[in-house]
């Protein structure tokens, strides 16, 4: 009966996708009705299709506004961007693996959005001047959170925000969050399957490091959680970068203690202000701090004081301390006294408070602005790379860094020490590899409003980036996933990239982990389904 039954999907699919591999254009006319139906006929509950399918044919105000309504960077929404057939935003668990049965049968690439914050728009375009066609998945409704205080975990989709999940949890605990990233409108799913870093990852490692089960859809539209795949998958999701391996639906996430008081501060000095040689002395101690503290440095340019008419370096040292202020002071007293700390720099609240305070945000903005999700920064043109630094920069080298800075209008770096739990957790204990030894992360960005300025901007990025390669970690020179970089290489259209060129971009994102990477996607997706510019590539079969 079974076989019967199977058999006759196989001929409902094979009549309902005859029209659709002949060419893109034909699909692209046939493709919304008869992917309509086949979900329909594969899920559990009836969809309302003007709820749940945007098509640029049929609503194309509706398309619209559903792919910019989280996309972060507007180089990748342009007219001439690479659009997709159909924007698929499913209600329940059973519509995404309906979608990959549908896209496998229908022979049409799927790209997986849950936040939107990929930096090269891979999750809802594609960098390939005539990409296949292909389908978005977007996970906006699948954003439900159950947090169980006794059993300090939580369940969280992979729609939910970071910014959600933490509201969550401090609703039901003042004692308890969860390591994840600074950006609050990240979408959950996406940002632990590159390992999510934030301010608490020197107490207790990243995101990934605090995941104890989780729930995909693989690519023969199961739906798995830890047990049924295997140890091997669990260790790839959890840092091997998204849009790999399956679909992500959610997380069981390991909550963390945290004080009922913590402390914060900002610091701002300019290159007047001795800026130079206080960054020296940071990179030599961030590290180094007691692991309850995390002074992260932002770099931009400003107008300089001096009333010159000229702009400057300005370093801003914002810090998150799981303590109170008397034991903060103590420390930076001690070990970074350059830094001239004072009591009234320093703010002491809650830890939900800090998540809002380290986004930017005045103390009084009420804890449900995290359920908003809004972004950090405007929407804008821009473009990210990144470092890890294992040995100081010199004085000299940062005053050559200085002079590429101010020839660019809104550049920005952004530095995160390392040490304390990041260099205690093994290189092999997730994809993420950046652990002992590492000084700090960094990111490099540049962003821009008038159309046309792109190469301008991305020439300037590049060139600061070679610059840096002096000084910044070699063989590889590591990159951080979550910053996705084209400029490191890309898979062939079609899927066919070998392991010699990818691990060209993949060992710098993952180093020796990139080869256990590829054999658990050869192992759970042999045929490459799940496939994008940076996905992980395949053995050829024997």
């Amino acid at each position: 009966m079974a076989a019967m039954a199977s058999s006759s999907s196989a001929i409902i699919l094979s009549i309902l996708f005859t029209c659709l591999i002949i060419s893109p254009p034909v699909v692209s006319v046939y493709f919304k009705d008869k992917f309509y139906k086949c979900i329909s006929l594969y899920s559990d509950t009836s969809i309302p299709f003007s709820t749940a399918f945007f098509s640029p044919t049929t609503n194309a105000s509706s398309f619209n506004s559903v792919l910019q309504s989280t996309a972060q960077n507007l180089r990748f929404l342009v007219p001439s961007a690479p659009k997709p057939l159909l924007i698929f935003t499913p209600l329940i668990e059973s519509h995404v693996q309906a979608a990959v049965i549908c896209a496998k049968e229908a022979g049409i690439l799927l790209r997986v959005r849950s936040g939107g914050h990929d930096y090269e728009g891979l999750s809802y375009s594609s960098d390939m001047e005539s990409p296949a066609p292909f389908v978005v998945i977007d996970l906006a409704k699948l954003r439900g959170i159950n947090v169980d205080v006794e059993d300090n975990s939580a369940w969280v989709q992979a729609g939910a925000t970071n910014g959600e999940v933490y509201y969550r949890i401090a609703e039901q605990s003042e004692i308890l969050g969860f390591p994840a990233g600074f950006c609050t409108s990240l979408g959950i799913g996406g940002h632990i399957t590159g390992s999510a870093y934030g301010p608490m990852m020197r107490k207790y490692g990243l995101g990934a490091d605090n995941v104890v089960d989780a729930r995909i859809v693989d690519a023969t539209g199961r739906v798995l959680d830890r047990a049924a795949m295997g140890e091997d998958l669990f260790w790839a999701i959890k840092g091997g970068g998204g849009g790999s391996f399956g679909i992500l639906l959610a997380w069981k996430i390991k909550l963390v203690p945290v004080p009922s008081t913590v402390t914060v501060f900002t610091v701002s000095r300019t290159l007047e202000q001795n800026a130079t040689k206080i960054l020296y002395k940071w990179q030599k101690v961030a590290h180094k701090l007691d692991d309850d503290l995390l002074i992260g440095v932002t770099i931009t340019a400003v107008n300089s004081t001096a009333g010159n008419g000229k702009r400057t370096v300005q370093t801003v040292y914002k810090a998150l301390f799981l303590g109170q202020t008397d034991r903060l002071l103590q420390i930076t007293n001690h070990s970074f006294p350059e830094l001239g700390l004072t009591r009234k720099d320093c703010a002491e609240m809650s830890w939900i408070e800090s998540v809002i305070y380290m986004i930017g945000n005045p103390r009084t903005t009420p804890p449900e602005f995290l359920l908003q999700g809004k972004p950090l920064f405007p929407k804008s043109n821009f473009k990210a790379k990144s470092d890890f630094l294992r040995k100081p920069i010199p004085e000299s080298g940062l005053r050559g860094l200085w002079k590429i800075f101010l020839e660019e209008d809104s550049p920005r770096m952004i530095l995160n020490p390392y040490g304390g739990m990041m260099a205690k957790i093994p290189e092999s204990s997730t994809p993420f590899p950046h652990r002992k030894g590492v000084i700090c992360m960094i990111q490099y960005l540049t962003s821009w409003q008038t159309e046309g300025e792109e190469k301008k901007h991305l020439d300037w990025i590049r060139r600061l980036y070679d610059y840096m390669g002096t000084y910044v970690s070699k063989s590889p020179r590591e990159a951080y996933v979550n910053y996705r970089d084209l400029d490191l290489g890309m898979n062939n259209n079609g899927g066919n990239t070998s392991f010699s060129e990818a691990s060209v971009w993949g060992y710098k994102y993952f180093k020796g982990n990139f080869e256990r990477l590829v054999a658990v996607k050869t192992k759970v997706d042999p045929h490459n389904f799940f496939w994008h510019e940076q996905s992980i590539p395949v053995l050829p079969s024997k």
